[in-house]
């Protein structure tokens, strides 16, 4: 199983989470970025439904795969 950590950083003249490379919408406290970190990383781990995904890669070409509605990231909270 996968882990994703949703990292909470100053950004744009307040603070947001970050996960990867992508930043969250800025919140004027760490408080409320911290607030909403918390509620996506619960959110991320709810099973849901299998279903079927397409996406194009860097490089052009198109994938259909399927994604397990019970194969959800172990998501957690850094400050």
């Amino acid at each position: 199983m996968s882990e994703i950590t949703y990292r909470i950083v100053e950004h744009d003249g307040g603070f947001a989470y970050k996960v990867g490379d992508v930043f969250s919408e800025t919140f004027p406290s760490h408080d409320e970025a911290l607030e909403a970190a918390q509620a996506a990383a619960a959110e991320q781990q709810v099973p849901g439904s299998t279903e079927g995904i397409r996406y194009q890669d860097g490089k052009g070409a198109w994938h259909d795969e399927t994604s397990r509605g019970d194969d959800r990231p172990t998501a957690k909270v850094v400050e």
